[in-house]
């Protein structure tokens, strides 16, 4: 990765900061309100919550607005690379060094420095960004000099830090430095009302970039479904979704969304084929005491029956064969598991 490729971000190529939710608009405020204390911040949020687009909004609406915005993702470097990502090198410091190169806290002089996946930095690292943090200064890979930088440090991750911290695998006065204040960013399944208005602006724009007269509409039973799901990958995985949804509509109404495209449709017809020729299809596992087994394979039609139904209810029950009464009560006896 060159420095050029994550040193600084465009807010195009980020998940949309759009919500009408109470769980959206007060993670907003309390973005606005700590971008303007000039001290580091910790993001927490899952996969696809929008942590590039929160450390840049903390950029720009600071008094450091004017300065870089600097990111690295700390997750796709090694401990060497990184360190020499972070903290530059001088000039034969190791092979392939050929002249000095500055650092991503170089970079950042004057502005923000966004490292994000920090909890995945080696130990070794993390002592000199504390030093970084604590003093405001570092020295280059290879190089005895110090350098002094004026650089916020906003970080993200998903990992439990304090766990880390008392497993010995994150650096507790590190921490302490880092989490003047920690933002918890909210999952999209915590902001229900948000998922139908997203939806239309990801298509609205799916349909601009395929030219489209207009933009296709969702049927009620589309809507249900992506309501009653609960979007582990969050706005990105939303985002995919609803634009491969559009796409594949061909500018008719949308009735059936698909949120998983690695579904197999021939998977049904191997098994059968296997069963025809009298192959055992699966080899019985006695580890599992029965009731384990049925409530495994309950849940495993239950969840195939809804998605492949769109999450209408009736359809899923006649998909399996029961009634709708029969279907409810099952779907009770699993909801919170679902």
């Amino acid at each position: 990765m060159s420095q050029s490729d994550s040193e600084s971000f465009g807010m195009g190529n980020l998940p949309e900061a759009l919500g009408v939710s109470e769980a959206f608009l007060d993670f907003q405020q309390r973005l606005s309100a700590v971008a303007k204390i000039d001290r580091p911040v910790l993001l927490i949020g899952e996969r696809g919550t929008g942590k590039e687009l929160a450390a840049a909004r903390l950029h720009f609406l600071s008094q450091r607005w004017q300065g870089p915005l600097v990111a690295l993702n700390c997750a796709a470097l090694s401990e060497s690379v990184l360190e020499s990502e972070l903290f530059g090198h001088e000039a034969g410091a190791f092979t392939g060094a050929v002249k000095r190169r500055e650092g991503r806290f170089e970079a950042a002089d004057g502005g923000t420095l966004f490292l994000d996946e920090i909890g995945l930095v080696s130990m070794t690292v993390q002592e000199k960004i504390l030093r970084a943090v604590e003093y405001g200064v570092f020295q280059r890979v290879g190089g005895s000099s110090s350098v002094k930088v004026n650089a916020r440090i906003v970080g993200a991750t998903n990992a439990d830090l304090s766990e880390m911290s008392r497993g010995g695998k994150f650096k507790s006065d590190l921490l302490d430095r880092l989490s003047f204040d920690v933002i918890y960013l909210p999952p999209l399944r915590a902001r229900r009302e948000d998922v139908e208005y997203l939806a239309l602006h990801f298509a609205s724009g799916m349909a601009r970039e395929l030219e489209m007269a207009s933009v296709p509409e969702f049927s009620a039973g589309a809507l249900e479904s992506l309501q009653a799901y609960d979007w582990p990958g969050n706005v990105r995985e939303l985002k995919n979704v609803i634009e491969r949804s559009v796409y594949r509509s061909g500018g008719g109404k949308i009735r059936k969304i698909e949120f998983d495209p690695f579904v197999n449709p021939y998977a049904d017809e191997d098994v059968s084929r296997k069963a025809d020729k009298g192959e055992e299809v699966e080899e019985a596992d006695l580890s599992q005491p029965l009731h384990a087994q049925v409530k495994a394979l309950e849940l495993r039609l239950l969840r195939k029956a809804l998605m492949e139904s769109g999450y209408k209810q009736q359809d899923a029950a006649n998909r399996l064969g029961l009634t709708y009464y029969q279907f409810r009560a099952l779907y009770r006896k699993y909801k919170d598991e679902l």
